[in-house]
């Protein structure tokens, strides 16, 4: 059962292509770049004359992997990725990459994304024989391809094929024994981008991913795009290409996406800023400083800031080295570790009217207390900003946003919420100020969870 705590990441894909080896190590770097998308499970396969061996577990990337299983993980071809659970269960099994073994082969695949027919896909492959070993829609998409490749003439063809069976959300890479693919859906809900670095080709959910590993940003993969690579070769195939809208889900700019990241030629660093900015313009506050719930807050918190002109201030030190406060297994714990993943900075709030500004307000539990942690620090007054709208609506492409009747924006107006948390006042970036947060952006994009208004249709 999901209990109090921030939304949960989407997950994180990376894969190279590099003749002269030592793909392992190298995702290894990628995906701890990418540890902020999934810190639940990661998994690295690779491919070395055309025999595909993998390691995965539960964990952090540092915690999974060492030299002797890196070392061990030799080839010129890798593909990683790191998890949180937006379908399927907490578990081992469940941990990608997939790697599956049939008649042509085998194949490892990585998926950042959800489906939203995976209902009926289950059902479809279940009548022809399928027996699922985890409680994933990836291995849905595996068996699809699988299914595919028996008529097709190549890996890729089957990957096409296999585009018009799935409905949703998905980033996507696949390892064969020669060919390393990536392939996005038609309507580009999840990023995935491209870089070179020498000879190598990398894949990656996003261009910080790019960075960690020294490779230069190619370009962004088009929705409905897959692209194949052979020895170094490069090939499109753009069959479902421009065939949907383009709709990038607009959380990935306001919490998903590390701030350095570029996605769709927007910086995910500037768009936080310009809701900041628009934040200060709709909801201005009579305050002597601002401050940000880290890390997703600051960037948003620095544009309040600027705009309002209120003095910025470090008002939160956080801990880095333990989880998430909603991994707690008790209740008791959940409460303790606020405390300790934040604590105030004493001199920057007290006796002080605070501006706190946090990405987003789910259940509304969270904020509660982290307005009583800084009146207890001898906060004067807190005003409590939120840089994206209020969540009334489910996601079906891979955030895992609670069910509708624990979202505290369905159950109180503005006011209400205001007074549960314990704010001197609140405010939500509206509707219209999140439709200017990415002037850079060469797409459109997907608010579903705030307006209800969804580009696929919800059955």
């Amino acid at each position: 059962m999901l209990k109090d705590r921030k939304l949960r990441e989407e997950c994180g894909v990376f894969a190279i292509y590099d003749p002269e080896g030592d793909c392992a190590r190298s995702t290894y770097y990628g995906l701890y770049a990418l540890q902020h998308r999934g810190q639940e499970s990661c998994g690295i396969a690779v491919n070395n004359d055309r025999n595909i061996t993998h390691y995965k577990d539960m964990g952090l990337v540092s915690d999974v992997f060492n030299e002797e299983i890196l070392t061990k993980l030799d080839g010129k071809m890798a593909v990683g990725h790191v998890r949180y659970s937006t379908t399927g269960e907490s578990m081992r099994e469940n941990a990608q990459p997939l790697v599956l073994r049939y008649i042509k082969g085998n194949i490892a695949i990585a998926h950042n994304g959800n489906l939203v027919n995976k209902d009926e896909l289950a059902r479809e492959l279940s009548v022809t024989g399928a027996i699922f070993q985890t409680t994933t829609d990836t291995e849905m998409i595996a068996y699809t391809i699988a299914k595919e490749r028996l008529s097709s003439e190549s890996v890729e063809e089957s990957v096409e094929k296999a585009i018009n069976h799935l409905v949703g959300s998905f980033s996507l890479i696949v390892m064969s024994p020669q060919k390393l693919i990536a392939a996005r859906d038609p309507w580009g809900f999840r990023p995935l981008c491209m870089g070179k670095r020498g000879k190598a080709v990398v894949f990656a959910s996003e261009t910080c991913a790019l960075d960690s590993v020294g490779a230069e940003f190619v370009r962004d993969i088009e929705p409905g795009e897959i692209v194949v690579v052979k020895n170094g070769e490069i090939k499109s195939v753009k069959t479902h290409t421009k065939k949907k809208p383009h709709t990038m889900c607009i959380f990935e700019y306001l919490y998903f996406a590390r701030p350095d990241s570029i996605i769709e030629g927007q910086a995910v660093h500037d768009s936080r800023m310009i809701a900041g900015k628009y934040l200060a313009q709709e909801y201005p506050a009579d305050a002597d400083v601002v401050i940000a719930v880290p890390d997703s807050g600051l960037s948003a918190a620095m544009g309040y800031a600027q705009e309002s002109g209120i003095p910025y201030g470090m008002g939160f030190v956080k801990n880095r080295y333990i989880g998430r406060t909603f991994i707690q297994p008790s209740q008791a714990m959940r409460e303790n570790s606020v405390r300790i993943k934040l604590n105030v900075l004493r001199s920057t709030v007290e006796g002080k009217r605070v501006v706190m500004v946090d990405d987003s307000i789910v259940r509304g539990t969270t904020s509660k207390r982290t307005v009583s942690l800084l009146r207890s620090f001898g906060a004067k007054e807190v005003h409590v900003r939120s840089s994206a709208p209020m969540f009334l609506w489910p996601c079906y492409f891979g955030t895992d946003i609670p069910s509708r009747d624990q979202l505290v924006a369905r159950k109180y107006d503005m006011k209400g919420i205001g007074e549960l948390i314990g704010a001197d006042s609140i405010g939500f970036l509206s509707l219209e100020a999140l439709g200017k947060i990415i002037p850079n952006a060469n797409c459109g994009y997907c608010n579903g969870c705030f307006s209800g208004k969804y580009p696929v249709e919800i059955k």
